[in-house]
Protein backbone atom coordinates (compact mmCIF):
# COMPACT_ATOMS: atom_id res chain seq x y z
CA UNK A 1 0.00 0.00 0.00
CA UNK A 2 1.38 3.34 -0.86
CA UNK A 3 1.52 6.06 1.77
CA UNK A 4 1.51 9.68 0.83
CA UNK A 5 4.31 11.97 1.92
CA UNK A 6 1.97 14.16 4.04
CA UNK A 7 0.59 11.25 6.01
CA UNK A 8 4.07 9.90 6.63
CA UNK A 9 5.25 13.25 8.02
CA UNK A 10 2.28 13.40 10.44
CA UNK A 11 3.05 9.93 11.80
CA UNK A 12 6.66 10.90 12.48
CA UNK A 13 5.59 14.01 14.36
CA UNK A 14 3.18 11.99 16.54
CA UNK A 15 5.86 9.42 17.40
CA UNK A 16 8.33 12.13 18.38
CA UNK A 17 5.76 13.79 20.65
CA UNK A 18 5.03 10.53 22.41
CA UNK A 19 8.71 9.76 23.05
CA UNK A 20 9.52 13.22 24.54
CA UNK A 21 9.46 13.55 28.51
CA UNK A 22 6.57 15.45 30.09
CA UNK A 23 7.15 19.17 30.68
CA UNK A 24 7.61 20.40 34.31
CA UNK A 25 4.70 22.38 35.73
CA UNK A 26 5.20 26.15 35.92
CA UNK A 27 6.63 27.52 39.19
CA UNK A 28 4.00 29.25 41.38
CA UNK A 29 4.25 32.98 41.88
CA UNK A 30 5.84 34.43 45.08
CA UNK A 31 2.49 35.65 46.50
CA UNK A 32 0.89 32.28 46.00
CA UNK A 33 3.78 30.52 47.82
CA UNK A 34 3.42 32.82 50.82
CA UNK A 35 -0.30 32.21 50.88
CA UNK A 36 0.02 28.46 50.73
CA UNK A 37 2.82 28.20 53.31
CA UNK A 38 1.65 26.25 56.39
CA UNK A 39 1.30 28.33 59.58
CA UNK A 40 2.92 26.72 62.60
CA UNK A 41 0.67 27.16 65.70
CA UNK A 42 2.30 28.56 68.87
CA UNK A 43 3.06 26.07 71.64
CA UNK A 44 0.15 25.63 74.07
CA UNK A 45 0.60 26.91 77.63
CA UNK A 46 1.03 24.14 80.21
CA UNK A 47 -2.12 23.37 82.13
CA UNK A 48 -2.14 24.46 85.78
CA UNK A 49 -1.79 21.59 88.18
CA UNK A 50 -4.59 20.98 90.72
CA UNK A 51 -2.22 21.76 93.59
CA UNK A 52 -1.28 25.10 91.99
CA UNK A 53 -4.93 26.05 91.50
CA UNK A 54 -5.69 25.20 95.10
CA UNK A 55 -2.76 27.33 96.26
CA UNK A 56 -3.95 30.26 94.11
CA UNK A 57 -7.49 30.01 95.54
CA UNK A 58 -6.42 29.46 99.17
CA UNK A 59 -7.83 32.31 101.39
CA UNK A 60 -4.53 33.09 103.08
CA UNK A 61 -5.02 36.86 103.39
CA UNK A 62 -8.52 36.74 105.03
CA UNK A 63 -7.30 34.17 107.58
CA UNK A 64 -4.36 36.38 108.52
CA UNK A 65 -6.68 39.42 108.77
CA UNK A 66 -9.06 37.50 111.09
CA UNK A 67 -6.14 36.50 113.31
CA UNK A 68 -4.95 40.11 113.50
CA UNK A 69 -8.49 41.27 114.41
CA UNK A 70 -8.76 38.75 117.24
CA UNK A 71 -5.41 39.82 118.59
CA UNK A 72 -6.48 43.49 118.48
CA UNK A 73 -9.75 42.69 120.31
CA UNK A 74 -7.82 40.92 123.06
CA UNK A 75 -5.51 43.91 123.44
CA UNK A 76 -8.51 46.27 123.68
CA UNK A 77 -10.17 44.10 126.34
CA UNK A 78 -6.92 44.03 128.30
CA UNK A 79 -6.65 47.83 128.12
CA UNK A 80 -10.26 48.20 129.32
CA UNK A 81 -9.55 45.98 132.33
CA UNK A 82 -6.43 48.00 133.12
CA UNK A 83 -8.48 51.22 132.99
CA UNK A 84 -11.13 49.80 135.34
CA UNK A 85 -8.47 48.64 137.81
CA UNK A 86 -6.77 52.03 137.62
CA UNK A 87 -10.07 53.83 138.29
CA UNK A 88 -10.64 51.65 141.36
CA UNK A 89 -7.18 52.45 142.69
CA UNK A 90 -7.69 56.16 142.04
CA UNK A 91 -11.08 56.09 143.80
CA UNK A 92 -9.59 54.43 146.88
CA UNK A 93 -6.69 56.89 146.87
CA UNK A 94 -9.10 59.82 146.53
CA UNK A 95 -11.15 58.62 149.51
CA UNK A 96 -8.01 58.20 151.59
CA UNK A 97 -6.87 61.72 150.71
CA UNK A 98 -10.25 63.44 151.12
CA UNK A 99 -11.52 61.40 154.05
CA UNK A 100 -8.63 60.27 156.27
CA UNK A 101 -9.41 57.45 158.69
CA UNK A 102 -8.96 59.66 161.76
CA UNK A 103 -11.78 62.06 160.65
CA UNK A 104 -13.95 59.87 158.41
CA UNK A 105 -17.66 59.30 159.07
CA UNK A 106 -19.85 57.13 156.81
CA UNK A 107 -23.65 56.76 156.89
CA UNK A 108 -25.47 53.77 155.34
CA UNK A 109 -29.14 52.95 154.64
CA UNK A 110 -30.78 49.51 154.84
CA UNK A 111 -34.35 48.18 154.73
CA UNK A 112 -36.01 45.06 156.08
CA UNK A 113 -39.30 43.62 154.73
CA UNK A 114 -40.96 46.94 153.71
CA UNK A 115 -44.53 45.73 154.21
CA UNK A 116 -45.70 48.96 155.87
CA UNK A 117 -43.51 51.56 154.14
CA UNK A 118 -42.38 52.46 150.59
CA UNK A 119 -39.26 54.67 150.68
CA UNK A 120 -39.11 57.89 148.61
CA UNK A 121 -36.25 59.93 150.14
CA UNK A 122 -33.85 60.28 153.05
CA UNK A 123 -32.45 63.51 154.48
CA UNK A 124 -29.38 63.47 156.75
CA UNK A 125 -28.33 66.25 159.12
CA UNK A 126 -25.20 66.28 161.26
CA UNK A 127 -24.88 68.88 164.01
CA UNK A 128 -27.96 70.65 162.65
CA UNK A 129 -26.45 70.94 159.14
CA UNK A 130 -27.96 69.13 156.17
CA UNK A 131 -25.28 67.00 154.54
CA UNK A 132 -27.37 64.81 152.24
CA UNK A 133 -30.81 64.60 150.63
CA UNK A 134 -31.33 61.54 148.44
CA UNK A 135 -34.35 60.69 146.24
CA UNK A 136 -34.84 56.99 145.45
CA UNK A 137 -36.00 55.40 142.23
CA UNK A 138 -38.27 52.35 142.34
CA UNK A 139 -35.31 50.15 141.32
CA UNK A 140 -33.10 51.51 144.12
CA UNK A 141 -35.82 51.03 146.74
CA UNK A 142 -36.39 47.48 145.47
CA UNK A 143 -32.64 46.78 145.75
CA UNK A 144 -32.72 47.85 149.41
CA UNK A 145 -35.69 45.55 150.05
CA UNK A 146 -33.68 42.67 148.58
CA UNK A 147 -30.91 43.17 151.13
CA UNK A 148 -28.84 45.93 149.54
CA UNK A 149 -27.00 48.49 151.66
CA UNK A 150 -26.41 52.01 150.35
CA UNK A 151 -23.67 54.42 151.42
CA UNK A 152 -25.65 57.63 151.51
CA UNK A 153 -22.98 59.91 152.98
CA UNK A 154 -19.21 60.04 153.46
CA UNK A 155 -17.55 63.01 155.18
CA UNK A 156 -15.19 64.27 157.84
CA UNK A 157 -15.82 65.03 161.52
CA UNK A 158 -13.59 66.22 164.29
CA UNK A 159 -13.05 64.12 167.35
CA UNK A 160 -15.79 64.77 169.92
CA UNK A 161 -19.56 64.55 170.44
CA UNK A 162 -21.96 64.92 167.51
CA UNK A 163 -25.64 64.55 166.66
CA UNK A 164 -27.12 62.90 163.57
CA UNK A 165 -30.76 63.36 162.55
CA UNK A 166 -32.34 61.43 159.66
CA UNK A 167 -35.74 62.08 158.05
CA UNK A 168 -37.49 59.32 156.08
CA UNK A 169 -40.21 60.22 153.54
CA UNK A 170 -42.42 57.78 151.66
CA UNK A 171 -45.80 56.11 151.46
CA UNK A 172 -47.49 54.26 154.28
CA UNK A 173 -48.74 50.79 153.36
CA UNK A 174 -51.17 49.21 152.76
CA UNK A 175 -52.96 52.59 152.87
CA UNK A 176 -51.39 54.89 150.26
CA UNK A 177 -50.68 57.99 152.36
CA UNK A 178 -47.71 60.29 152.80
CA UNK A 179 -45.39 59.25 155.58
CA UNK A 180 -42.56 61.23 157.21
CA UNK A 181 -40.66 60.11 160.27
CA UNK A 182 -37.38 61.00 161.90
CA UNK A 183 -34.70 59.38 164.02
CA UNK A 184 -31.90 60.88 166.11
CA UNK A 185 -28.64 59.62 167.60
CA UNK A 186 -25.89 61.25 169.64
CA UNK A 187 -22.48 59.66 169.14
CA UNK A 188 -18.82 60.16 170.00
CA UNK A 189 -16.32 60.51 167.19
CA UNK A 190 -13.00 59.12 168.30
CA UNK A 191 -9.71 58.60 166.49
CA UNK A 192 -10.61 56.38 163.55
CA UNK A 193 -13.48 56.00 161.12
CA UNK A 194 -17.10 56.12 162.35
CA UNK A 195 -19.88 54.06 160.71
CA UNK A 196 -23.60 54.71 161.24
CA UNK A 197 -26.54 52.75 159.76
CA UNK A 198 -30.04 54.08 159.10
CA UNK A 199 -32.34 51.07 159.42
CA UNK A 200 -35.95 50.86 158.21
CA UNK A 201 -37.81 47.86 159.61
CA UNK A 202 -41.39 46.70 159.98
CA UNK A 203 -42.86 46.75 163.47
CA UNK A 204 -45.31 43.90 163.05
CA UNK A 205 -46.98 44.32 166.44
CA UNK A 206 -48.09 47.87 165.59
CA UNK A 207 -48.44 47.36 161.81
CA UNK A 208 -46.20 50.30 161.07
CA UNK A 209 -42.59 50.98 160.03
CA UNK A 210 -39.80 51.64 162.51
CA UNK A 211 -36.76 53.87 161.90
CA UNK A 212 -33.55 53.30 163.80
CA UNK A 213 -29.94 54.55 163.71
CA UNK A 214 -27.27 52.04 164.64
CA UNK A 215 -23.78 53.03 165.73
CA UNK A 216 -21.18 50.52 164.51
CA UNK A 217 -18.56 51.12 167.18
Amino acid sequence: MRVSAGLFAALLAAAALAAAPPAAPPAPAAGAAAATKAVTPPPAAPAASPSGAAAANAPGAPAEAATDTRGLDQEIQGLKKDVVDLNKDLFVLEEELLFPANTQVAVYVSMDVGTFFALDSVTVKIDNKQVKNYLYTAREADALLKGGVQQIYLGNLKVGKHELVAFFTGKGLPVDRDYRRGATINFDKGVGAKYLELKITDKVAKHQPEFLIKDWE
